[in-house]
């Protein structure tokens, strides 16, 4: 199954994605990654910080933005060219995150997407702002 294609596809079109985070999610992303920073492994480092708990990493709030551009918006197929993100605030474990994509241009000549990113925790305080740039997949070649 592909996704849509750049024709398929609008500006203002939306799409989402959403999880809550789970000390399982915090400890395979840093095994898998290597980024053992106490911040977020360790539970009495983390109440001596700012957080008083331990936090998500910002860069597994990213891979939710990857999940919603690679399996909603454009979908399957698609290739992620560029992202630009700012971490607002902190997401402790156990907070529940909407990634949310949004197309705000289209480039038919480059078969490229513009879309506004963002993540926002379960009181609806954005907790991750962006910018993507993705080409979608294109339509496969009739009579192939």
């Amino acid at each position: 199954m592909m996704g849509k294609s750049i024709d398929e596809i609008a500006v203002g079109d939306t799409a989402e994605f959403t999880k809550t985070v789970t000390e399982s999610d915090v400890y395979v992303y840093a095994g898998v990654t290597g980024d053992l920073n106490p911040a977020h492994v360790d539970e009495i480092y983390s109440r001596k910080t700012f957080f008083k708990t331990r936090i998500a990493h910002g860069m597994l709030l990213a891979g939710f933005i990857s999940a919603v551009l690679g399996n909603r918006l454009p979908g399957p197929g698609t290739i992620y060219v560029k992202q630009d993100l700012r971490f607002l605030a902190p997401v402790p474990i156990g907070n529940t995150v909407t990634a949310r994509v949004e197309v705000t241009g289209i480039d038919i000549e480059k078969n490229r997407l513009t879309l506004k990113t963002t993540c926002v925790n379960q009181d609806g305080v954005l907790v991750v702002d962006g910018q993507a740039q993705v080409m979608p997949p294109k339509k496969p070649k009739q009579g192939l």
